[in-house]
């Protein structure tokens, strides 16, 4: 690939590390742009040139990638922001965040009329995996544009699935963390099951990882965060993690489909939220079901 112009805006906890193995790893000139100051400034002293707002970042890019918290926030961006109104045809827009399937169908929908091709590209797995450019990236949009971009996500990601047509990758990311969750509560009743038994959680916890109850949830929201009860802050919050899962909440009821441990578990992240627990990362759900607050 020639070199290209990047523009890369939202640099948050998976943000700034995944900009960083682009501008690393590309070969590309990288341009940044985030309200926050901090990871803009890191980034330039390896390399990155800050652009003074988002409408400014796209002028001359050939490729935009975007993470922000939500949905909401990327339509603000398209549309207050000025990305709708400053990108230009032939420019390739990479939603990286969650966003619902429809907004996604329909912004879509709006920068392709101004010849912009659209990918929804969300992304899985930890800050850690951000870090060590080990994440999992579930692409929607065209083949041949995915094929164009996919060097770039290469960068940050060791795990790249086109998953289909636009929407398609939003659906894929969306299903992924409801089960995550439901996973994460289900550990939740686990801990606290032993915990009250008089039983010992790590040894359970670490005997399940070697049968048929193994999983990702398990050795790493189960081991490292529930186990110790470590739940940061500027991690996956619970706030975050019901807004997610809003979203497959959504598309299951426009399915008719009951979707009734994902309300389940809805309701545990509300009842964390009332109890101000909306900020620190989302096993901390496990602290209710033990009865801790």
């Amino acid at each position: 690939m020639s070199k290209l112009a990047i523009g890369f805006i939202g640099l948050g906890v998976m943000g700034e590390p995944m900009c960083r193995n682009i501008l690393a790893k590309s070969g590309h000139k990288v341009r940044v742009f985030d309200l926050d100051a901090a990871p803009v400034q890191r980034l330039a002293a390896l390399g990155a040139e800050s652009a003074a707002d988002a409408g400014a970042l796209v002028q001359g890019c050939d490729v935009v990638l975007v993470s922000l918290p939500s949905g909401k926030l990327l339509k603000e961006l398209a549309h207050v922001g000025g990305l709708l109104a400053r990108m230009q045809q032939g420019q390739i827009f990479v939603d990286l965040g969650t966003s619902a399937v429809r907004l996604t169908q329909e912004l879509a929908a709006e920068f392709a009329a101004r010849g912009v091709r659209y990918l929804d590209a969300p992304v899985a797995r930890t800050r850690q995996a951000a870090e060590a450019g080990t994440l999992s990236v579930m692409v929607g949009g065209d083949a041949a544009t995915f094929e164009q971009v996919r060097p770039i996500l290469a960068c940050c990601a060791s795990d790249i699935t086109h998953c289909g047509p636009i929407g398609s990758g939003q659906v894929t990311k969306i299903l992924n963390n409801m089960v995550l969750f439901q996973t994460v509560a289900a550990l939740s009743e686990a801990y606290a099951i032993a915990h009250h038994a008089g039983f010992d959680p790590k040894l359970i916890f670490e005997t399940l990882a070697k049968g048929s109850g193994d999983s990702f949830a398990l050795r790493n929201h189960g081991a490292k965060a529930i186990i110790p009860q470590v739940f940061p802050l500027r991690a996956f919050s619970v706030e975050y993690a019901k807004k997610d899962l809003s979203y497959a909440l959504e598309l299951a009821a426009e399915h008719g489909i009951d979707a009734a441990g994902a309300r389940r578990v809805d309701a545990l992240f509300q009842q964390a939220i009332d109890n101000g627990l909306g900020e620190p990362y989302f096993p901390v759900i496990s602290t209710l079901v033990d009865g801790g607050v």
